[in-house]
């Protein structure tokens, strides 16, 4: 144990560190590693004699009903061997159910009489009321409910006072309030899914709670870990105030330093912000969510025209646009493309920011040959194979890349009755429905053919050139606030041609294009060995947090 509390800091520092030191105090509570035996102490077995005795009473008094005897724990049962003094009993044994005196009202009930006494259900006081049932401090332990399973709240508490409790928590009484408290970290510190039934509605009836096997120490010595527990579990509700206030407090400097780094006006200014970062960053950037940010704040730089110097010999996007617009109209008329409906002049309402001197605001459709979604090959999922033309799928299209780890296959023949669907190299897939919906990534140079489904876009610009600046785009924190803006309906259901050909995009001159994209994929590399490095002492401080527990012994 002192090796436990020598290192206690920086155990926390290890991720959920607080949460899982008051997971590990619970559990070296209820194997006898937290405080020292004593031999004085009246053995577990007389207290279970004392609590037998006492059932007894009640039962001939007929303040409780018989039980049906449970049969003995078997060694299978026990998960590890006890100090001395300790036994094993099922926890229906030692305790006394007052189930029978719960009573479950409806909230309309409850609202016919507001009061100052508790309401208690599953995972503690839900309400307040007029009346109350117990006026004694009880173990109540929640009966259902998804937190048996995912554990967010304590399952077991302790009421006292007045109160009233409903049928979703089990009301508990002992031979005394010792023992009740003990049971309470008990239960709080063990798995309980071999005692929960049902996964959609989760529930530990009153015969499975019974059945559980309990670690039950001498009476005095359950108080001392009673005692200990508060002690160690109030120096973690220290330690985690102190953690959030110091993650508030990191949390606004990075703030603060990410806006006015993008509130800078010129490249010359955003240098200087940078540096400012650079100068604290083993502070503001070690967290991967901090990272994050970053990268974020870089793509915004990208699109407002602040990450690099302009050059007054750049030929000017309009000139770009000039030629593009020029190249669509000698595809249309060789009939390789089909002319498209003119779209509405740009307003000045719709520009977001004035852009830098030689930029342009244009529209995606402005800049595409192609936009459009994929389609589902006739007989849907049947058709997939193991090998033969990439079917891409949204699962496949990440913001750093085409994973193909998981990519399904049609055959030729099925992709050439789907050829308005292919894709080649330097396209742009842009997810447009579901939860991964503003996700996108760029055909390789290296990925000969393939076909996608209806939940992904193709867009394929004019001048390939351009691809890399308009990824970064799609992907900045401007555009994907556009996305969400105009998706059809609150459950994401997509994207529409239509809509995606409007969207208005900031356009650099080509050569200013080439210099963004090459400082952006310099600054995204050193963002991913940030992360990297931010993940390595992670895992290190997870392998030094297991190797403390390891050497964890009784009395130690």
């Amino acid at each position: 144990m002192r090796i436990l509390f020598d290192q206690f800091d920086m155990l926390v520092e290890a991720s959920n560190g607080i949460k899982k030191l008051r997971e590990l105090i619970l559990q070296l509570a209820v194997q006898g590693k937290l405080v020292p035996q004593d031999p004085a102490d009246e053995p577990a077995a007389v207290l279970l004699e004392k609590i037998k005795a006492e059932k007894e009473r009640l039962i001939k008094e007929g303040k409780l009903k018989v039980e049906k005897p449970l049969p003995p724990i078997s060694e299978e049962e026990k998960p590890y061997e006890l100090p001395k003094g300790w036994e094993w009993a099922y926890f229906g044994t030692i305790t006394i159910s007052r189930d029978g005196e719960r009573i479950p009202l409806s909230r309309e009930q409850r609202l016919t009489m507001p009061g100052i006494y508790d309401y208690y259900g599953a995972s503690g006081v839900i309400d307040k009321i007029n009346d109350f049932l117990f006026d004694s401090p009880l173990l109540l332990i929640g009966e259902d409910g998804a937190n048996l399973i995912n554990r967010s709240t304590p399952i077991a508490f302790i009421a006292s006072g007045k109160y009233w409790v409903n049928n979703h928590a089990h009301v508990l009484d002992g031979i005394n309030f010792d023992l009740l408290q003990y049971l309470c970290l008990y239960i709080n510190a063990i798995d309980l899914k071999p005692y929960v039934t049902g996964t959609a509605q989760p529930k530990m009836n009153q015969s499975k709670m019974n059945s559980i096997p309990v670690a039950l120490p001498p009476i005095n010595e359950q108080m001392r870990i009673v005692e200990k527990v508060d002690r160690l579990m109030a120096l973690c509700d220290e330690l985690e105030k102190q953690e959030a206030e110091r993650n508030k407090k990191q949390a606004d400097l990075n703030t603060a330093c990410l806006d006015k780094l993008l509130a800078s006006s010129e490249p010359g200014e955003t240098r200087e912000q940078w540096q400012r970062i650079a100068d604290h960053f083993d502070v503001l950037y070690n967290k991967p969510g901090n990272v994050e940010k970053l990268k974020q704040a870089i793509l915004q730089l990208t699109v407002q025209g602040k990450l690099v110097p302009k050059d007054p010999s750049d030929e000017p996007a309009a000139v770009l646009l000039e030629k593009i617009k020029a190249e669509k109209e000698r595809l249309i008329k060789e009939g390789k493309i089909k002319a498209e409906k003119p779209l509405p002049p740009i307003s000045e309402e719709e520009k977001p920011y004035e852009l830098p001197k030689g930029w342009e605001w244009v529209r995606l459709s402005d800049i595409s040959l192609k936009i459009g979604s994929g389609s589902t090959p006739r007989g849907g999922k049947e058709v997939y194979l193991d090998s033969g033309i990439p079917f891409l799928r949204s699962q496949n299209v990440w913001d750093d890349g085409l994973k193909l780890e998981n990519v399904v296959y049609i055959t030729e023949e099925i992709n050439n009755k789907m050829a308005n669907t292919t894709v080649i190299q330097n396209d742009i897939l842009l997810n447009i429905t579901g939860a991964s919906i503003g996700r996108s990534c760029v055909i390789p140079i290296n990925f000969s053919i393939g076909n996608v489904s209806q939940h992904v876009c193709i867009i394929r610009l004019v001048n390939t050139d351009m691809v890399k600046f308009v990824h970064n785009f799609i992907l900045s924190p401007l555009n994907q606030e556009k996305i969400m803006e105009v998706q059809v309906g609150v459950s994401r259901e997509g994207l529409s041609k239509k809509q995606l050909e409007l969207f208005l995009i900031p356009l650099p001159p080509l050569e200013e294009q080439e210099r963004i994209v090459e400082k952006v994929d310099r600054l995204m590399a050193l963002c991913e060995r940030l992360g990297e490095e931010l993940r390595q002492a992670e895992s290190l401080r997870e392998k030094l947090f297991q190797a403390v527990l390891a050497k964890t012994k009784p009395g130690e």
